[in-house]
């Protein structure tokens, strides 16, 4: 059942107040690195129900007028034609998502940083695409012995071999499509060449978790672990916060061990370090804006067991190993939580078993759990959904919500003129079939009334949906995990 527990709109308010704050702090010129996603933070909405999934850009925009993005991506990445997991799309194809994202939201881009640069012809060639739609692009290079050769990272054969990014604004928001841009490496390039320009500047760290005012085996945190399984990060105590301040706080084990050498660089760059720990660097007040702790853990243990099944069927489909799975394990443990604290689980192998059938089940917002089999006209998560708009809207389920008349020509188009084998309704094809139906049956149109409920619902399916089922789902705000076996024994799953 979905209970909100986190204040939204104080987070807004606290943490664009916060940022300012630390722009005064450093004269009215603060590098901020963005982690995490900047945009769509489904994970940060799943584990603090109540988290708008554009909460950190919506509260860019309370800063829009003081706000610059410069945009970073690993040249490399380029070449090798790295792809966001979660939306099937390449890094560098993402920068352009990124920029009109921001342009949209009236969010001035003042450029784009290729890092790592070594002339691969990928990057020059997307270099070039950039400078032809009028977006500044600047080069910067990998440097020999990062990050531990100081004496070099800090001279004008390290940093000052980079190529100097103009700014306007007194809050520069570095952010990037993934993991490994090289944001940091960024953001101290440009102290490092401002320190020579004489001008003051500083640097900042916006990373939403672990969050460092909760326990470190708060659930949220241990969720944080488990969404990062995959990289091996780690949470861990600040040991250099304790030791400055004899105040406990998390971190993350990378942030921990690379302090030591960045508090070395801050202070050969201008003499001395305005941080004692890596938690000093950051800006996250999320943990002020929790205000219903149980349903917060409730909702981390819950994204908790959903990684382990996410990662039980990425395995099945190739995409990852035995290292990631037995992670998890240890890390639900440490949780207090299996597999059967995901009550949809249970309810969809139930019905699989009843019906030999692939099948799946739906938990409402009131904690009912609905279920649905695959049938000759529907799949399974069709079905479910089907099932579940007729709970909510009060509907018989005798009743039959899509006319013949409407399924006939689908069907027909799908099997006669399209060649698919597959006559059933794919999820996107049921609710656009169900909203042409609601046009003149006030029925159909109760039932579609509800739609927007599904949000945060959670759903299992007995068998790994297609690719396109589903996004179709995440769209609606599902919360699906898939058992790890596929319906057929096809070699191709298309």
């Amino acid at each position: 059942m979905y209970k909100v527990g986190f204040d939204n709109e104080k987070y807004i308010e606290t943490q664009s107040a916060h940022i300012r704050q630390r722009i005064d702090q450093f004269g009215g010129k603060l590098y901020l690195e963005f982690g995490g996603k900047l945009f769509d933070d489904y994970h940060a909405a799943r584990v603090l129900p109540g988290f708008a999934p554009d909460s950190k850009i919506r509260m860019l925009t309370q800063l829009r007028d003081e706000a610059e993005v410069v945009i970073v991506i690993n040249a490399n990445d380029i070449e090798k034609n790295k792809v966001r997991g979660d939306l099937g799309i390449t890094y560098d194809l993402d920068v352009l998502r990124l920029i009109d994202a921001f342009r949209s939201l009236n969010l001035f881009v003042g450029s784009v940083v290729l890092t790592r640069w070594q002339d691969q012809p990928a990057a020059l060639k997307f270099q070039t695409r950039l400078e032809s739609l009028g977006v500044r692009v600047y080069r910067h290079y990998s440097i020999a012995g990062y990050p531990s050769e100081i004496d070099l990272i800090v001279s004008d054969e390290g940093y000052g071999k980079n190529e100097y990014i103009e700014t306007s604004r007194s809050l520069v928001v570095v952010t990037a499509p993934g993991p490994g841009s090289g944001k940091m490496a960024v953001c101290l390039s440009q102290i490092y060449h401002d320190h020579k320009r004489g001008i003051q500047s500083g640097y900042a760290k916006f990373e939403t978790f672990p969050v460092w005012n909760l326990p470190l085996k708060h659930p949220v945190n241990i969720a944080y672990e488990a969404a990062t399984a995959d990289l091996n990060d780690m949470n861990m105590i600040d040991p250099f916060h304790l030791e400055a301040y004899g105040e406990t706080s998390v971190n993350y084990n990378r942030d921990i061990e690379i302090f030591p050498v960045l508090n070395a660089m801050f202070q050969r760059i201008s003499g001395t370090s305005p941080y004692q720990s890596p938690t000093d660097m950051g800006v996250n007040m999320a943990g002020h804006c929790i205000f219903d702790n149980d349903a917060v853990c409730d909702a981390a243990r819950m994204e908790i067991v959903r990684r382990y099944y996410t990662a039980l069927s990425n395995r099945r489909k190739g995409n990852g190993g035995d290292y990631e799975i037995e992670k998890l394990k240890l890390i639900m443990q440490s949780a207090g939580v299996d597999i059967d604290f995901r009550h949809v689980a249970e309810k969809a192998r139930e019905k699989a078993e009843l019906t030999g059938k692939p099948a799946a089940a739906l938990e409402l917002p009131d904690g009912t759990i609905v279920t649905g089999k695959t049938s000759r006209l529907l799949g399974a998560a069709s079905a479910v959904l089907l099932n579940a708009l007729k709970t909510m809207a009060g509907i018989d389920d005798r009743i039959d919500l899509i006319s013949p008349e409407i399924l006939e020509p689908i069907t027909n188009l799908k099997v006669g003129l399209l060649g698919s084998k597959n006559p059933r309704l794919h999820p996107d094809e049921l609710l656009i079939a169900l909203s042409i139906c609601a046009v003149h049956d006030p029925i159909a149109a109760k039932a579609t009334e509800q739609i927007s409920k599904l949000r945060y619902c959670e759903m299992q399916s007995s068998v790994i949906l297609s690719t396109g089922d589903e996004h179709t789902l995440k769209k609606l705000g599902i919360n699906l995990t898939c058992e790890p076996a596929y319906e057929t024994k096809r070699l191709y799953h298309g």
